[in-house]
């Protein structure tokens, strides 16, 4: 494919939405940025966003980017889309939100979670869907919209996730990928289709699911109405795309086994990929489809990892914009408390846990505090506790055999050098960073850019396009240190434990 080709890769986050122009060479030559407006929580526990204003920032920041290229619309060959995965999106039969849509990080769905284990069996259901029944999976949102809305239940004739909502708005077709359908608890992850027994043994019909089809494939284009708002051209290809951690893992070229990344973003995730459906069978991880055929992922989830960084600056932050990027003031006085903060540690459950504990109601902790700890050390406390938790999860690919030779930083964790260099200490591993560490946008272009031929594979697209740009040893003193306080950390959720089941934590 020659000429002044480029692909657009559209991620649909949490907080906002990407959209980024790259070229046939993996360059990007431009890109645009619009924020949500913030998720809203009803009760305690609960996450919703209106997927109306997905497609409002989604517009807006296509627009943002066909801006910075010369020749604008004409030039996109293909447009590929990625987002936050296990959402619910419902649908009535005109194509209409029901509902806001539960979103990824909502805790409401525990009856739900129950009732399909004792439907199925905890096993049964890993073993069908080779994950275990958590209130962050699609189905479980179903579920309780069912059971506690039937009214708008009675309404629903189709249900999207959160990035195919966006392409339905574009397109008019209604489409999914195997990665990103894996994250709903109504997928057979090792044969790569809907899993009929989950569907008939919950009573979900099969009809309001969408087309399912792999991450590179043409599954739609872009409609009249969609290239009026946008800006794009009409008839422009569009792949089905992936869940933004596969797709993610793909911009940081993450498709063979051995090379595992670790990304810390509003969540942290571990993430290998497999040529077989690795599966745990304690359900700790998660086993999904990749965004490549006959490819298969594992990843344990920090559900806040970022976030505890964040919540520490929006609640006792002390730092002002006029001084530049606020998380690197944080980070540069982290850098003045010595390895393992003087005995301090940080539990980072925030909003429940998923890796390896599976626990909603998990809480968060400060552990070790004397009057001698600064804010320094709380912030190094912070960064370190989240790299523990990451580490929980290398532990269990060690059980299960799942080989990591190479370490990938993603996300706002690998743009510190303290954070990035505390990962390589706390794993007692080499880590490496990519050029481009574009996110999950990047991975979106790259699977149109295999859709449209640019590529004859992703493998292909990723040995051409991703380039390793820096890479950390551990720091032998302070690897020992860490790994002793990493011992100490693992005993702290046994005891948050206890002290919740007497109901001394809400």
């Amino acid at each position: 494919m020659g000429g002044n080709i480029k692909f657009l890769g559209i991620d649909v986050g949490t907080s906002g939405t990407r959209a980024l122009i790259m070229d046939e060479y993996g360059r990007v030559v431009a890109s645009g940025t619009e924020e949500h407006i913030p998720f809203a929580s009803p009760q305690l526990g609960w996450a919703e966003q209106d997927p109306r204003d997905w497609w409002r920032a989604s517009v807006l920041a296509v627009r943002q980017a066909l801006a910075g290229v010369a020749s604008g619309k004409d030039q996109i060959a293909c447009i590929g889309f990625s987002g936050q995965m296990h959402g619910a999106v419902l649908l009535d039969a005109q194509g209409e939100v029901v509902r806001p849509a539960l979103i990824w990080c909502d805790q409401r769905t525990e009856p739900q979670v129950q009732e399909l284990s004792d439907l199925f069996g905890r096993d049964r259901l890993i073993r069908l869907t080779c994950n275990a029944p958590l209130t962050n999976f699609t189905l479980t949102k179903l579920l309780w919209v069912r059971d506690n809305e039937p009214e708008n239940w009675q309404r629903v004739a189709h249900v999207l996730l959160p990035k195919d909502y966006v392409r339905f708005q574009l397109t008019g077709e209604r489409a999914t990928d195997a990665a990103d359908a894996s994250g709903t608890l109504l997928l057979d992850v090792a044969k790569r289709q809907w899993s009929s027994e989950v569907l008939s043994t919950t009573e979900i019909d099969s009809h309001v699911l969408p087309l399912l089809r792999e991450s590179s494939e043409v599954c739609a284009r872009v409609s009249v109405r969609g290239a009026q708002e946008t800006g794009l051209s009409p008839g422009t290809p569009v792949v089905a795309g992936a869940g933004d951690q596969a797709a993610a893992a793909v911009g940081m070229g993450i498709v063979r086994p051995g090379t595992v990344s670790a990304t810390i973003g509003t969540s942290g995730v571990v993430f290998a990929a497999t040529d077989r459906p690795a599966l745990d069978p304690r359900g700790r991880i998660h086993t999904f489809c990749h965004a490549l055929p006959g490819r298969w992922h594992v990843m344990g989830v920090t559900q806040a990892a970022g976030l505890s960084l964040r919540w520490f600056r929006d609640r006792f932050g002390g730092v002002t914009k006029n001084d530049g990027d606020p998380y690197e003031q944080l980070t540069r006085e982290a850098a003045t408390a010595p390895s393992a903060s003087d005995g301090l540690l940080w539990a980072p459950y925030l909003m429940g846990e998923r890796t390896p504990h599976l626990d909603p109601n998990a809480r968060a902790a400060l552990v070790g505090l004397s009057a001698t700890h600064t804010r320094a050390h709380v912030i190094r406390a912070i960064l370190e506790g989240v790299a523990f938790s990451l580490r929980d999860t290398f532990n269990i690919f060690e059980e299960l055999k799942i080989p990591v030779d190479r370490i990938r930083l993603g996300g706002g964790g690998a743009r510190s050098v303290l954070w990035r260099q505390i990962q390589a200490d706390v794993y007692g591993h080499a880590v490496e960073v990519v050029r481009a560490e574009e996110g999950a946008a990047y991975g979106a272009a790259i699977l149109a850019g295999v859709g449209a031929g640019n590529w004859h594979s992703v493998e292909q697209a990723c040995d051409a396009v991703v380039q390793t740009a820096e890479e950390l040893q551990p720091d032998p003193k302070n690897s020992a240190i860490l790994d002793a306080a990493y011992r100490t950390y693992r005993q702290i959720y046994p005891a948050l434990q206890q002290i919740s089941n007497r109901g001394a934590v809400g």
